[in-house]
């Protein structure tokens, strides 16, 4: 199956918004744009399994919390690389927080970066990483941060980011935790 063109699908924001520049460095056989609500069937978990233990919601499940994405307009830009077969090798995305500081300004945060193991080493994060970056500051932000593990700084510190302060986390229990869509 061939890259289904942009325009057949229903994406989460308008491709228009990934910068130029970061389409123009990828090999001629991988394409990047915006999540579509068809993204499930093209291995979209399967893709983000390369972060941690993904428990697969069901099809439907997927699109009601991508509708619930999309319907907060200028707030989540997941973006995806596809093959030459359709298939997504590489995800990631990046969310507006609007603030009262620093004059009312936003900060872009990234997350969930994940490239397929048979895909690394072919700077595809590098190129999630720049297209996100791209949208946080097209968008406005006045800074753009994610939260990663000791061993891939050296990576993010590549792609300009520089190491600021610490992380902390409190994990809610399994029940507190479920979805409610």
């Amino acid at each position: 199956m061939p890259i289904t063109p942009d325009a057949e699908l229903d994406l989460m924001f308008p491709p228009e918004q990934i910068p130029t520049e970061v389409k123009a460095a990828l090999p001629s056989d991988l394409h990047i744009r915006p999540l579509a609500s068809s993204d499930y069937r093209r291995g979209h978990l399967s893709v983000l399994s390369v972060l941690t233990i993904v428990t697969d919601p069901g099809e439907a499940a997927w699109v009601a919390q991508f509708n619930a994405m999309r319907a907060a307009p200028r707030t989540y830009y997941s973006v995806v690389i596809v093959d030459q077969s359709d298939k997504i090798v590489a995800v990631g995305t990046v969310f507006i927080e609007r603030k009262f500081l620093r004059g009312l300004g936003s900060v872009g945060h990234i997350e969930d970066i994940a490239v397929d193991k048979n895909q690394q080493g072919k700077k595809l994060g590098l190129r999630i990483i720049q297209a996100l970056t791209g949208i946080s500051e097209n968008s406005g932000c006045y800074k753009t941060i994610l939260n990663c593990s000791d061993s891939n700084i050296p990576f993010y510190q590549k792609c300009g980011f520089e190491k600021k302060e610490n992380e902390m986390a409190k994990y809610a229990s399994e029940r507190a935790r479920t979805p409610r869509l």
